[in-house]
């Protein structure tokens, strides 16, 4: 992927819309060539209107998976993602609501089994994050928001997928570099991944004897709306130079990583992360 940058730029509201951003995130890899890895499997991807989530949609579309997409509001992401899965022949589920509620949380399950016969693959993969200056600018809000959308939403999640995911199932969350290398500007975040590390490690132990993997991807600076509606206008201009390959990632760039985890290709493989972050050791 060629080294890239993105210039100064802002949405002031979160999450952030991918068809704002300048330039938009490269999501669709027209190199990646599919083998079926997941035909006849069904997979619900959190978050997956944009960014990651979008980025391995159309990859489980490409590999023969039919794809439950669930977002909270961005009506116009959501649809690019339903039409991009489209020209590959995909199946695409819209399913739009905030994850924090667990009424919600059930229905996804349940209409992802109504409309599919099935599910075979959970990507927890929604999130948000707030920076600020200074610790005691954490307010009791922001802190039970910020758990809520990141780690309780995906406990919640997983739980209810275990009636329907068989023996071979996979759930596979999305951590962040953050987990290991911290970030003094999003505490709160950071700590809300690093609950995730350890979710999907117990989780792992626990359902080995069921035969389901639980694996997670940790990302580091990956170009998508949650940057522009993070940071500021300035901050996100140089958005990923501090990596060792001085740029921030594309979501496509992560995509293949969800395929593996979530198909047989990584069936000796549970509990581990797997760290796509621009070279940053993290040893974790």
């Amino acid at each position: 992927m060629e080294q890239t940058t993105q210039p100064a730029q802002h949405q002031d509201r979160q999450p952030g819309l991918e068809s704002d951003m300048t330039p938009e995130p490269k999501y669709d890899d027209p190199l990646y060539r599919a083998s079926g890895k997941l035909t006849g499997k069904v997979a619900i991807i959190t978050g997956g209107d944009s960014g990651i989530g979008r980025a391995a949609a159309i990859a489980f579309v490409k590999e023969g998976a039919k794809v439950a997409v669930i977002y909270l509001d961005e009506d116009q992401d959501a649809k690019e993602t339903q039409q991009s899965a489209a020209k590959y022949g995909g199946d695409i589920l819209l399913l739009k609501g905030d994850l924090r509620d667990r009424v919600f949380v059930r229905e996804v399950i349940n209409k992802t089994v109504e409309t599919f016969g099935r599910l075979d693959i959970l990507v927890n993969n929604a999130g948000e994050q707030h920076p600020v200056e200074e610790p005691e600018m954490i307010t009791e809000q922001q802190l039970e928001k910020t758990f809520q959308t990141n780690f309780f939403s995906m406990v919640a999640l997983s739980l209810a997928a275990l009636e329907h995911l068989p023996a071979e199932g996979a759930i596979i969350n999305t951590s962040s570099v953050t987990a290991y290398h911290g970030n003094p500007a999003l505490i709160d975040y950071s700590s809300t991944k690093g609950a995730i590390a350890a979710f999907t490690r117990s989780l792992a132990i626990k359902l080995s004897e069921r035969q389901i993997r639980v694996n997670a991807v940790a990302p580091g600076p990956i170009w998508t709306p949650l940057i522009p509606s993070t940071f500021s206008a300035d901050k996100v201009a140089e958005f990923g130079k501090d990596t060792p390959m001085k740029r921030p990632g594309q979501p496509c760039e992560l995509a293949a990583a969800y395929v593996y985890l979530a198909c047989n290709d990584s069936s000796y493989m549970t509990g581990q992360t797997l760290h796509i972050n621009g070279g940053i050791i993290v040893n974790g």
